[in-house]
């Protein structure tokens, strides 16, 4: 349990936060939100004792471990991956490490014969010859395969460092677990086993994240730095949404009743201030208008841009083609043989896993990389604009906001200019300070700004959303969603992805997997374990008890039945009895393939049982995750088909 009191953090004038007093219980997962620089990873430090609050003090039971997810990589490039990780439970390690430095003498002693004794114990007490599994699951969980887990840090890239020390610190299983963005650099399948992962997992995890899917799928509570003030919501990202316009509706209730209250006592004053029979009454109500207090609250510190995106005249039907495109990193296939054509209007988000080319052929399409072999040719009247994943692919750090933007279309006023970076929360004298100092959000705003100002019908987006806060990408969505033009992007932010893509390109090792339709619609067809299918399911069971609710309430058409004779009614009575027991079968069936379904994805996300079973059995659950997905699909659709007969029997019945 975690306990902070009147705990205050302030930076010069800057004030984050004041006499916030929380209580954070073991077995809860609270989501840190707020605006860019308003105080979140200040108070992850402050609460790990990294930093010290202005005032106020943080209380953590002695017997308590707190772990922090920490980007020290490079103490450790020499070091085995698998090795890293172990390091994350220290007595284990040492116990481990000290036990093969003995036995790598030529000679034991018996003072190393009683060591060893003492180590042995201390190994198995902490479970020490069963960790290496249990190493080797977290690491493929997070997309590292057991083929690599033998090779130094150093081999592997700057987000894969990353992921071996979330998986340093998901082993040592602190009670007290801090993560600032830990989906940062992760894909949509590792963020779907880390998602699973949290939900197990029995001690407090406090997180950052923009991802609200993430927010939404993990957290208990939600803390909300707003107004210099922190406020715990119970419930997760959408039920604090919910609660917060509820209060802020409340409050502006509060004060329009007080304003026109304020009112009412002051047209009496105005009106018989100056009559003697009145005055005593009149002199009241001033004095009540002094009394009343006025509802304040600090300005908040959220600031919502306003994206807009406007493509010039239409290119040509097909905008791109894109034929057998390969790609190569010494002995690393990245792309093999990917085609594709693009249509005009379409809005592609490029997935698959990390390492898998997606940046790559973002590249390529921008000629910024050469493909190996293959071709790609952008059709009539197509105008591109690029959002790079690297920020300092674009910007000159050693040029004001203005002056950069400004380099991109000359012809501009100074008047559209400002007003194009105050759309983008640049406003007065933030435009004019340098771009070196800028943050990785402010610089990824600054690049939206550069792409509202420039002329093109094609965007090419890579990883757009990184750095920017929630109710940044909640805009941004929103307006790449109205873009009347083609999008290809590459993003792990599902929220961002299911509310503007109209078509998946998926990269995988056995090929590319193209569908024509939204991510939801891609996961209920292919039924990845992307999402959370248990919540697709329930709300499946609520469409079905809906689709009851209309039926049910639908007046029973007698007056055909009443016009049979006595022979036809008892036909039609078999007739419609048969037809109900079979919908009755049918919803048993529904109900049974919907519980085996459960059972099957439970047996998945159990990445503990799932590692133990033989290969042959991972592979038939791996299966029947897709039987039992259509299974389901046929006997929803022969359903449907059956409620539709029973309704309109009476028109049917000949």
């Amino acid at each position: 349990m975690i306990q902070t009191s009147n705990l205050s953090m302030r930076y010069a004038d800057k004030i984050l936060f004041e006499n916030v007093s929380l209580q954070m219980n073991p077995g809860n997962r609270y989501g840190l939100i707020g605006a860019n620089g308003a105080g979140k990873s200040t108070l992850l430090r402050i609460l790990m004792g990294e930093e010290t609050p202005y005032s106020g003090e943080v209380s953590v039971p002695s017997q308590v471990s707190l772990g922090f997810l920490t980007q020290d990589h490079y103490k450790y490039e020499e070091l085995p991956i698998s090795q890293v990780v172990l390091m994350g439970r220290e007595k284990l390690y040492e116990a481990l490490n000290e036990k093969d430095q003995i036995l790598l003498k030529q000679d034991i002693t018996d003072e190393d014969g009683l060591k060893l004794s003492e180590l042995e114990d201390i190994i198995l007490n902490l479970d020490g010859y069963s960790v290496e599994g249990e190493v080797s699951r977290i690491l493929d969980g997070l997309g590292i395969p057991f083929e690599k887990q033998a090779d130094p840090l150093k081999s592997l890239s700057g987000g894969y460092k990353l992921r071996v020390l979330l998986a340093r610190l998901l082993f040592f299983k602190p009670d007290v677990m801090l993560l600032d963005e830990p989906t940062n650099h992760l894909d949509i399948v590792s963020i779907a086993w880390l998602e699973s992962y949290l939900k197990r997992y029995e001690g407090t995890v406090v997180l950052v994240s923009h991802d609200q899917h993430f927010l939404n799928e993990v957290c208990t509570h939600i803390a909300d730095i707003d107004y210099g003030e922190i406020k715990l919501y119970k419930g997760n990202y959408k039920w604090f949404e919910q609660q917060k316009v509820l209060e802020s509706e409340q409050k502006d209730l509060a004060v329009n009743r007080q304003d026109k209250k304020r009112e009412e006592l002051q047209r009496f004053v105005d009106r018989f201030k100056a009559k003697a029979t009145k005055a005593k009454q009149a002199q009241s109500r001033v004095k009540m208008i002094e009394k009343m207090d006025e509802i304040k609250q600090a300005p908040s510190s959220r600031l919502t841009p306003h994206f807009a995106f406007k493509s010039i005249r239409k290119p040509g039907v097909s905008p791109l083609v894109v034929k057998n495109i390969d790609k190569s990193y010494e002995d690393l296939k990245v792309l093999d043989n990917i085609s594709f054509d693009v249509e005009r209007g379409d809005k592609i988000a490029i997935i698959g896993p990390n390492g898998i080319g997606k940046s790559t052929l973002l590249k390529i399409l921008m000629n910024d990389l050469k493909a190996d072999q293959g071709t790609y040719e952008w059709g009539y009247e197509t105008h591109l604009a690029y959002f790079p994943q690297d920020h300092a692919e674009l910007l000159n750090p050693k040029m004001n906001l203005i002056d950069w933007l400004w380099e991109f279309d000359g012809s501009a006023t100074i008047g559209t200019i400002r007003g194009i970076l105050g759309k983008a929360i640049f406003s007065g004298q933030e435009a004019e300070k340098k771009i070196a100092a800028l943050s990785g959000g402010e610089s990824g705003r600054l690049i939206l700004a550069m792409l509202m100002l420039l002329k093109h019908n094609i965007l090419i987006l890579d990883e757009p959303t990184n750095h920017l806060d929630l109710e940044t990408i909640d805009q941004l969505s929103h307006a790449f969603a109205h873009y009347d033009g083609t999008i290809l992007f590459v993003s792990h932010n599902r929220f961002f992805v299911q509310n503007i893509a109209n078509r998946i390109l998926e990269i995988t090792p056995e090929g590319l997997r193209d569908f024509r339709g939204s991510y939801d619609e891609y996961l209920k067809k292919f039924g990845e374990d992307y999402l959370d299918r248990e919540s697709n399911l329930k709300n499946e069971k609520s469409r079905n008890k809906e689709k009851k609710a209309e039926k049910a309430e639908k007046p029973k058409k007698k007056s055909i039945i009443e016009k049979l004779s006595y022979k036809d009614q008892k036909r039609y009575n078999k007739e419609e009895r048969a037809l109900k027991k079979k919908i009755t079968q049918l919803e048993e069936e529904i109900a049974n393939t919907e519980k085996l379904i459960l059972e099957n994805e439970a047996l998945l996300t159990n990445y503990d049982e799932f590692s133990q079973l033989h290969g042959n059995k991972q592979r038939e659950v791996m299966k029947n995750k897709d039987v039992l997905a259509t299974t389901l699909e046929d006997v929803m659709s022969t359903w449907e088909k059956a409620c539709e007969d029973l309704e309109n029997f009476p028109s049917i019945f000949k």
